[in-house]
Protein backbone atom coordinates (compact mmCIF):
# COMPACT_ATOMS: atom_id res chain seq x y z
CA UNK A 1 0.00 0.00 0.00
CA UNK A 2 0.93 3.33 -0.45
CA UNK A 3 2.04 5.22 2.61
CA UNK A 4 3.21 8.61 3.76
CA UNK A 5 6.16 8.38 5.48
CA UNK A 6 8.27 10.73 7.99
CA UNK A 7 12.21 9.95 6.57
CA UNK A 8 13.94 12.10 9.27
CA UNK A 9 12.93 14.91 12.02
CA UNK A 10 12.62 18.20 9.58
CA UNK A 11 10.66 19.97 7.63
CA UNK A 12 8.04 19.27 5.01
CA UNK A 13 10.49 17.94 2.49
CA UNK A 14 11.13 15.06 4.84
CA UNK A 15 7.87 13.68 3.70
CA UNK A 16 7.68 11.32 1.17
CA UNK A 17 5.24 8.99 -0.58
CA UNK A 18 5.89 4.79 -0.44
CA UNK A 19 5.43 1.38 -0.48
CA UNK A 20 4.88 -0.37 2.86
CA UNK A 21 3.63 -3.27 4.17
CA UNK A 22 0.18 -3.73 4.62
CA UNK A 23 -0.92 -3.79 7.98
CA UNK A 24 -3.50 -7.10 9.32
CA UNK A 25 -6.34 -6.72 11.69
CA UNK A 26 -6.39 -7.89 14.90
CA UNK A 27 -8.46 -9.72 17.19
CA UNK A 28 -11.76 -7.41 17.41
CA UNK A 29 -10.24 -4.95 14.78
CA UNK A 30 -11.05 -3.63 11.47
CA UNK A 31 -8.75 -2.77 8.68
CA UNK A 32 -10.17 0.02 6.23
CA UNK A 33 -9.01 1.64 3.35
CA UNK A 34 -9.20 5.23 3.58
CA UNK A 35 -10.34 7.54 0.90
CA UNK A 36 -10.05 10.77 2.88
CA UNK A 37 -7.87 11.55 6.19
CA UNK A 38 -7.34 15.06 7.96
CA UNK A 39 -4.23 17.40 8.66
CA UNK A 40 -3.51 18.02 12.74
CA UNK A 41 -0.84 20.29 14.19
CA UNK A 42 -0.01 16.97 16.21
CA UNK A 43 1.04 15.14 12.53
CA UNK A 44 3.72 18.67 12.21
CA UNK A 45 4.86 18.08 15.19
CA UNK A 46 5.60 14.55 14.95
CA UNK A 47 6.99 15.21 11.29
CA UNK A 48 9.25 17.79 13.36
CA UNK A 49 9.96 15.40 15.84
CA UNK A 50 8.49 17.57 18.48
CA UNK A 51 5.59 14.86 19.28
CA UNK A 52 6.16 11.23 19.53
CA UNK A 53 2.90 8.90 18.58
CA UNK A 54 1.87 6.76 21.62
CA UNK A 55 2.95 3.04 21.97
CA UNK A 56 1.25 0.73 19.24
CA UNK A 57 1.07 3.84 16.75
CA UNK A 58 3.88 3.84 13.73
CA UNK A 59 6.11 6.07 14.21
CA UNK A 60 6.89 7.48 10.77
CA UNK A 61 3.60 7.07 9.56
CA UNK A 62 1.48 10.40 10.56
CA UNK A 63 -2.28 10.56 10.66
CA UNK A 64 -5.15 10.39 13.60
CA UNK A 65 -8.46 10.32 11.50
CA UNK A 66 -9.79 8.43 8.77
CA UNK A 67 -13.01 8.26 6.43
CA UNK A 68 -13.30 5.25 4.59
CA UNK A 69 -14.78 1.57 3.60
CA UNK A 70 -13.95 -1.49 5.42
CA UNK A 71 -11.76 -3.44 3.83
CA UNK A 72 -11.25 -6.73 6.11
CA UNK A 73 -12.12 -7.76 9.35
CA UNK A 74 -10.66 -9.43 12.47
CA UNK A 75 -11.44 -12.39 14.64
CA UNK A 76 -14.90 -11.62 16.97
CA UNK A 77 -15.57 -8.47 14.60
CA UNK A 78 -19.81 -8.54 14.88
CA UNK A 79 -20.04 -4.60 14.49
CA UNK A 80 -18.77 -4.59 10.89
CA UNK A 81 -18.77 -6.14 7.44
CA UNK A 82 -16.48 -5.49 4.11
CA UNK A 83 -17.91 -2.22 2.55
CA UNK A 84 -19.18 -0.41 5.63
CA UNK A 85 -18.16 3.03 5.44
CA UNK A 86 -16.91 4.30 8.34
CA UNK A 87 -14.75 7.22 10.18
CA UNK A 88 -12.78 7.98 13.41
CA UNK A 89 -9.77 8.53 15.52
CA UNK A 90 -6.38 6.41 15.46
CA UNK A 91 -3.50 7.84 17.50
CA UNK A 92 -1.65 7.67 13.67
CA UNK A 93 -0.87 5.70 10.58
CA UNK A 94 -3.73 7.30 8.68
CA UNK A 95 -1.79 8.63 6.12
CA UNK A 96 -1.69 5.37 4.40
CA UNK A 97 -3.99 3.77 2.09
CA UNK A 98 -4.88 1.12 5.02
CA UNK A 99 -5.36 1.72 8.50
CA UNK A 100 -6.70 -0.76 11.38
CA UNK A 101 -8.43 0.27 14.38
CA UNK A 102 -10.48 -1.40 17.21
CA UNK A 103 -14.62 -1.99 15.72
CA UNK A 104 -15.84 -0.03 18.50
CA UNK A 105 -14.15 2.90 17.73
CA UNK A 106 -15.06 3.25 14.43
CA UNK A 107 -18.30 5.43 13.41
CA UNK A 108 -20.62 5.12 10.28
CA UNK A 109 -20.51 7.49 7.95
CA UNK A 110 -23.66 9.66 7.92
CA UNK A 111 -25.65 8.67 4.73
CA UNK A 112 -25.63 12.58 3.61
CA UNK A 113 -21.50 13.39 3.76
CA UNK A 114 -18.29 12.39 1.72
CA UNK A 115 -15.51 10.95 2.38
CA UNK A 116 -13.97 14.43 2.61
CA UNK A 117 -16.67 15.64 4.56
CA UNK A 118 -16.17 12.88 7.01
CA UNK A 119 -12.46 12.97 7.20
CA UNK A 120 -12.65 16.84 8.86
CA UNK A 121 -14.93 15.34 11.52
CA UNK A 122 -13.30 13.35 13.90
CA UNK A 123 -10.63 15.00 15.55
CA UNK A 124 -12.05 18.71 15.08
CA UNK A 125 -15.83 17.45 17.08
CA UNK A 126 -14.59 14.82 19.35
CA UNK A 127 -12.38 17.10 20.46
CA UNK A 128 -14.53 20.22 20.89
CA UNK A 129 -17.13 17.84 22.09
CA UNK A 130 -15.27 16.38 25.03
CA UNK A 131 -13.49 19.98 26.01
CA UNK A 132 -16.59 21.83 25.97
CA UNK A 133 -19.07 19.02 27.60
CA UNK A 134 -17.36 16.61 29.38
CA UNK A 135 -14.48 18.19 30.69
CA UNK A 136 -15.41 21.86 30.96
CA UNK A 137 -19.09 20.81 31.67
CA UNK A 138 -21.12 23.83 29.93
CA UNK A 139 -24.62 24.83 31.07
CA UNK A 140 -27.34 26.50 28.70
CA UNK A 141 -26.77 30.22 28.57
CA UNK A 142 -23.42 30.29 30.22
CA UNK A 143 -20.53 32.20 28.10
CA UNK A 144 -17.46 30.38 26.45
CA UNK A 145 -14.28 31.80 24.96
CA UNK A 146 -12.86 30.23 21.81
CA UNK A 147 -9.44 31.13 21.01
CA UNK A 148 -8.42 30.49 17.56
CA UNK A 149 -12.09 30.21 16.48
CA UNK A 150 -10.96 29.47 13.11
CA UNK A 151 -8.49 27.09 13.73
CA UNK A 152 -10.76 23.04 13.06
CA UNK A 153 -11.40 22.60 16.64
CA UNK A 154 -12.56 26.23 16.92
CA UNK A 155 -14.94 25.43 13.86
CA UNK A 156 -16.35 22.64 15.53
CA UNK A 157 -16.98 24.20 19.51
CA UNK A 158 -18.62 27.22 18.10
CA UNK A 159 -21.25 24.99 16.15
CA UNK A 160 -21.67 23.06 18.79
CA UNK A 161 -21.78 25.63 21.61
CA UNK A 162 -24.49 27.23 19.12
CA UNK A 163 -26.31 23.71 19.47
CA UNK A 164 -26.34 23.81 23.29
CA UNK A 165 -27.56 27.52 24.10
CA UNK A 166 -24.44 28.38 25.01
CA UNK A 167 -23.13 31.82 23.78
CA UNK A 168 -19.48 32.38 22.32
CA UNK A 169 -16.92 34.89 22.16
CA UNK A 170 -13.60 33.84 19.43
CA UNK A 171 -10.63 35.13 19.08
CA UNK A 172 -8.42 34.99 15.88
CA UNK A 173 -5.94 37.61 14.20
CA UNK A 174 -7.72 37.87 11.23
CA UNK A 175 -11.30 39.77 10.90
CA UNK A 176 -11.34 37.55 8.29
CA UNK A 177 -11.50 34.46 9.94
CA UNK A 178 -13.47 35.96 12.73
CA UNK A 179 -16.09 36.73 10.06
CA UNK A 180 -16.08 33.36 9.09
CA UNK A 181 -16.86 32.52 12.36
CA UNK A 182 -19.89 34.44 13.13
CA UNK A 183 -21.11 32.44 9.65
CA UNK A 184 -21.39 29.67 12.02
CA UNK A 185 -23.06 30.56 14.94
CA UNK A 186 -20.15 32.84 17.22
CA UNK A 187 -22.01 35.45 18.73
CA UNK A 188 -18.72 37.66 19.58
CA UNK A 189 -15.35 38.27 17.52
CA UNK A 190 -12.49 39.63 18.93
CA UNK A 191 -9.12 40.54 16.90
CA UNK A 192 -6.17 38.65 19.19
CA UNK A 193 -3.61 40.40 16.95
CA UNK A 194 -1.44 42.33 19.49
CA UNK A 195 -0.97 41.89 23.63
CA UNK A 196 -4.28 42.77 24.57
CA UNK A 197 -6.75 40.95 23.63
CA UNK A 198 -8.06 40.41 26.83
CA UNK A 199 -8.77 44.01 27.18
CA UNK A 200 -11.24 43.81 24.41
CA UNK A 201 -12.57 40.63 25.74
CA UNK A 202 -13.66 42.48 29.18
CA UNK A 203 -15.39 45.08 26.83
CA UNK A 204 -17.55 42.99 25.45
CA UNK A 205 -18.18 40.54 28.82
CA UNK A 206 -16.97 43.04 31.46
CA UNK A 207 -19.23 40.49 33.97
CA UNK A 208 -16.32 37.77 33.17
CA UNK A 209 -16.50 34.41 31.15
CA UNK A 210 -17.74 31.32 32.73
CA UNK A 211 -15.05 29.15 30.61
CA UNK A 212 -12.26 29.56 27.83
CA UNK A 213 -11.55 27.10 25.32
CA UNK A 214 -7.58 27.24 24.71
CA UNK A 215 -6.17 26.01 21.75
CA UNK A 216 -3.47 28.12 21.63
CA UNK A 217 -1.46 28.20 25.78
CA UNK A 218 1.47 30.17 25.85
CA UNK A 219 1.22 33.34 26.70
CA UNK A 220 -3.09 33.45 26.21
CA UNK A 221 -3.59 31.21 29.29
CA UNK A 222 -2.57 33.73 31.67
CA UNK A 223 -4.75 36.46 30.08
CA UNK A 224 -7.70 33.70 30.16
CA UNK A 225 -7.48 33.85 33.95
CA UNK A 226 -7.69 37.60 33.80
CA UNK A 227 -11.30 37.58 31.71
CA UNK A 228 -12.71 34.33 33.79
CA UNK A 229 -15.52 35.26 36.37
CA UNK A 230 -15.64 33.76 39.60
CA UNK A 231 -15.40 30.13 39.99
CA UNK A 232 -14.68 29.87 35.57
CA UNK A 233 -13.03 27.18 33.81
CA UNK A 234 -10.09 26.94 31.67
CA UNK A 235 -8.82 23.70 29.33
CA UNK A 236 -5.75 23.87 27.63
CA UNK A 237 -6.36 21.97 23.90
CA UNK A 238 -3.44 23.62 21.75
CA UNK A 239 0.27 24.76 22.48
CA UNK A 240 0.64 26.74 18.80
CA UNK A 241 1.29 29.88 20.80
CA UNK A 242 3.90 27.64 23.35
CA UNK A 243 4.50 25.16 25.82
CA UNK A 244 5.29 27.23 28.57
CA UNK A 245 4.41 31.01 30.24
CA UNK A 246 4.17 31.97 33.54
CA UNK A 247 1.12 32.68 35.26
CA UNK A 248 -0.68 34.60 38.32
CA UNK A 249 -1.43 31.94 40.79
CA UNK A 250 -2.62 34.36 43.14
CA UNK A 251 -5.45 35.30 40.50
CA UNK A 252 -6.04 31.77 40.05
CA UNK A 253 -6.86 31.09 43.79
CA UNK A 254 -8.88 34.17 44.27
CA UNK A 255 -11.28 33.20 41.25
CA UNK A 256 -11.31 29.71 42.25
CA UNK A 257 -10.53 29.23 38.87
CA UNK A 258 -10.51 25.19 37.58
CA UNK A 259 -7.55 24.90 35.21
CA UNK A 260 -7.21 21.42 32.97
CA UNK A 261 -5.18 19.79 30.56
CA UNK A 262 -6.63 17.51 27.57
CA UNK A 263 -5.12 15.45 25.23
CA UNK A 264 -7.54 12.62 22.99
CA UNK A 265 -4.35 10.95 21.27
CA UNK A 266 -2.65 9.08 24.13
CA UNK A 267 -5.75 8.23 26.07
CA UNK A 268 -6.21 4.00 26.53
CA UNK A 269 -8.32 2.41 23.74
CA UNK A 270 -10.98 2.29 26.39
CA UNK A 271 -11.61 5.82 26.82
CA UNK A 272 -11.43 6.72 23.36
CA UNK A 273 -14.02 3.74 22.61
CA UNK A 274 -16.27 5.85 25.10
CA UNK A 275 -16.04 8.97 23.61
CA UNK A 276 -16.52 7.66 20.14
CA UNK A 277 -19.87 5.94 20.85
CA UNK A 278 -21.39 8.67 23.17
CA UNK A 279 -20.42 10.92 20.06
CA UNK A 280 -21.85 8.73 17.59
CA UNK A 281 -25.64 8.83 19.62
CA UNK A 282 -25.37 12.37 20.33
CA UNK A 283 -23.68 14.53 17.96
CA UNK A 284 -23.44 12.21 14.24
CA UNK A 285 -27.35 12.81 13.77
CA UNK A 286 -26.75 16.44 13.71
CA UNK A 287 -24.38 15.87 10.23
CA UNK A 288 -27.66 14.38 8.78
CA UNK A 289 -30.05 17.18 9.50
CA UNK A 290 -27.77 19.87 8.67
CA UNK A 291 -27.23 21.43 11.96
CA UNK A 292 -23.95 21.21 12.21
CA UNK A 293 -20.83 21.02 9.13
CA UNK A 294 -17.88 19.98 9.06
CA UNK A 295 -15.40 23.29 7.59
CA UNK A 296 -13.15 22.58 5.19
CA UNK A 297 -10.07 25.07 4.56
CA UNK A 298 -9.47 22.85 1.08
CA UNK A 299 -8.64 19.27 -0.36
CA UNK A 300 -5.51 18.38 -1.24
CA UNK A 301 -3.72 15.23 -2.62
CA UNK A 302 -1.71 12.72 -0.77
CA UNK A 303 1.20 13.30 -3.53
CA UNK A 304 0.82 16.55 -2.43
CA UNK A 305 1.38 16.07 1.57
CA UNK A 306 4.10 18.78 1.32
CA UNK A 307 2.20 21.76 0.07
CA UNK A 308 -0.29 20.77 3.09
CA UNK A 309 1.93 21.09 5.69
CA UNK A 310 3.42 24.10 4.29
CA UNK A 311 -0.47 25.27 4.55
CA UNK A 312 -0.83 24.50 7.92
CA UNK A 313 2.19 26.38 8.71
CA UNK A 314 1.46 29.24 7.22
CA UNK A 315 -1.95 29.82 9.71
CA UNK A 316 -4.04 31.01 6.97
CA UNK A 317 -6.33 28.12 6.94
CA UNK A 318 -10.10 27.98 8.12
CA UNK A 319 -11.41 24.96 9.36
CA UNK A 320 -9.46 21.94 8.02
CA UNK A 321 -6.76 20.61 5.06
CA UNK A 322 -8.21 17.51 4.19
CA UNK A 323 -5.87 14.87 2.23
CA UNK A 324 -7.43 12.54 -0.38
CA UNK A 325 -5.91 9.73 -2.60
Amino acid sequence: MKAIIITAPGGSDMLDERDVAEPQPGLGEIRVRVHASALNRADVSQRKGTYSPPPGAPKDIPGLEYAGEVDAVGDAVTLWKRGDRVMGLVGGGAHAELVCTHEREAMRIPPSLTYEDAAAIPEAFITAYDAIFAQLKMQVGERLLIHAAGSGVGTAAIQLARKAGIRTIGTSRTAAKLAGAMKLGLDVGVEASGDNWQDRVAMVAPEGLNAVLDLVGGPYVAGDLQVLASRGRVIVVGLTGGRTHEINLGLLMHKRIAMTGTVLRSRPIEEKITIAREFAERVLPSFDDGFLVPVIDRVIRFSKIREAHDRMESNETFGKIVLNW
